[in-house]
């Protein structure tokens, strides 16, 4: 086969005509600067804002395929849930502080917590997604995966207060809902518990009620999945039926200790 034919190849497979990687691009750009103007004191609200309305307007023109789609309406909309966003990440940021006995100011809280930089990124691709706009929710909460080992779908709900440890491995579903108050681990799954294409359209993950903790590396799997308020789910527990309310939860390992005797 000469240079010829394998570029006729080529171009016979490259199926995809809206496969435009410019649009992962921009949206990381996009992300990137709606994070500096929400919360860096440098970066000026009033100017951003029309800077984010031009950027938005290309995510616009790569992302809506779909002729009768709304998206030219969609900024105006999502400009006007950011104070209600933004209102949330302050409680989130406030939660781990009064949580995490390390963390020594709110600063550091805002610019060194890959928990809070996930959920940030969560919630302003959420609002997106609730509004229908295309694989762009995606691209964003896909870059903060990236950044932090966290992996929260944009379709998720999750409510306010939310406190993520540590973060990295953390995995929440696209069903999965999250009330008020909620700590958890590193390594915490809310899964599903198979994967089908057929059940596309119902709830998969878990439901965590309010003011739940759940520990390092525990899974919780099932759209039927309940975990009652108060509780706590402890490290390594593996979990698919509902949980009551005020229970604890625990894996219990058999740990051995074998000594070597001493030479005296």
């Amino acid at each position: 086969m000469d240079k010829q034919q394998i570029i006729e190849e080529l171009q016979r497979h490259k199926k995809q005509p809206y496969l435009d990687y410019r649009l992962k691009e921009e949206t990381e750009s996009f992300t990137n600067l709606l994070f500096y103007t929400l919360f860096d004191v440098n970066t000026p609200v009033a100017k951003n804002v029309d800077v984010l309305e031009e950027k938005f307007n290309k995510l616009v023109n790569m992302a809506c395929w779909e002729l009768e789609s709304p998206c030219t309406k969609v900024w105006e909309n999502y400009l006007a849930k950011l104070p209600e966003i933004l209102e949330k990440l302050n409680l989130d940021a406030e939660a781990i502080l009064s949580c995490d006995p390390a963390s020594l100011s709110i600063q550091e809280i805002y610019m060194a917590y890959p928990g809070f930089y996930a959920i940030a990124i969560f919630r302003l691709a959420h609002e997106l997604h609730v509004q229908g706009f295309p694989l762009v929710p995606r691209l964003m909460t896909e870059y903060a995966h990236r950044q932090t080992g966290v992996d929260i779908n944009p379709g998720a709900q999750i409510g306010k207060s939310f406190f993520i440890d540590h973060a990295t491995g953390v995995v929440i579903g696209e069903t999965a809902v999250i009330h008020d108050n909620v700590k958890i681990y590193q390594g915490v799954t809310l899964g599903a518990l198979y994967v089908a294409k057929n059940l596309e359209k119902t709830k998969r993950h878990p439901t965590i009620m309010s003011n739940v903790t759940i520990y390092a590396n525990a899974t919780i799997l099932g759209g039927e999945t309940v975990i009652g308020e108060n509780s706590v789910i402890g490290g390594n527990a593996w979990i698919t039926a509902s949980v009551p309310p005020n229970s604890t939860v625990f894996h219990k390992p058999e740990i051995k200790i074998k000594t070597a005797p001493t030479n005296v």
